[in-house]
C-alpha cells in the first residue's frame, strides 16, 4: 500500500470519529524534507531498522511514544515489555483508533502490519499467541525510528 500523497485537507466529524487522530497528508516531497533518510525508509517505504540498534529497544523511561512523522500518540510506556526480539515491544496501542492494520504477506509468511492511524506511517508488525505474559498476548514489534518518546513530567 502506498503512502498518502495528497495535500492536507480538513476533516469533518463524519470522516474522523470523536477522539480519533486527525488525518495527516503530505506529499512525498514534504515527507522527504521532514524525515531523515532512515525515517523515510521505514515510515514511508515500509522498511525496518536492524534489530538491537534502535534507541528505544531497551528504554525504561516513563512516558508516551508518538509517531515520529506526525506526532500522534501511539503507545504508553506502561504497555512496553521486554520481548528480547530486537525492537521495542508493546502489548497494546494507546487506543485502537491510533493504529491501523494491514495484512502483510511478504517474507514468506502472513503477518499483520501496524501503521499510524493519522499519517499512515509504517510502524512495525503485531503478533499474537506467542505466550508472553501480557494482558493481551500480543506483541507490537515497533521500529524505534518510527517513534519519539515524550517523557512524563515529574
Amino acid at each position: 500500500m502506498s503512502a498518502p500523497t495528497s495535500p492536507s485537507t480538513p476533516s469533518t466529524p463524519e470522516q474522523t470519529p470523536a477522539g480519533a487522530p486527525e488525518p495527516v497528508r503530505r506529499s512525498d516531497a514534504e515527507w522527504r524534507e521532514q524525515l531523515t533518510p532512515e525515517e523515510y525508509s521505514v515510515l514511508r517505504l515500509g522498511g525496518t531498522e536492524r534489530p538491537y540498534t534502535g534507541e528505544y529497544t531497551d528504554e525504561k523511561t516513563v512516558g508516551v511514544y508518538s509517531c515520529r512523522a506526525c506526532g500522534t500518540e501511539l503507545f504508553r510506556s506502561e504497555t512496553k515489555f521486554e520481548s528480547h526480539c530486537g525492537w521495542p515491544s508493546f502489548y497494546a496501542p494507546l487506543a485502537e483508533d491510533r493504529v491501523r492494520y494491514i495484512s502483510d504477506r511478504t517474507m514468506g509468511m502472513t503477518r499483520t502490519e501496524v501503521r499510524c492511524g493519522a499519517c499512515d506511517g509504517h510502524l512495525g508488525h503485531v503478533f499474537e499467541g506467542e505466550g508472553y505474559a501480557t494482558p493481551t498476548d500480543q506483541r507490537y514489534c515497533i521500529n524505534s525510528v518510527s517513534l519519539r518518546l515524550q517523557p512524563e513530567r515529574a
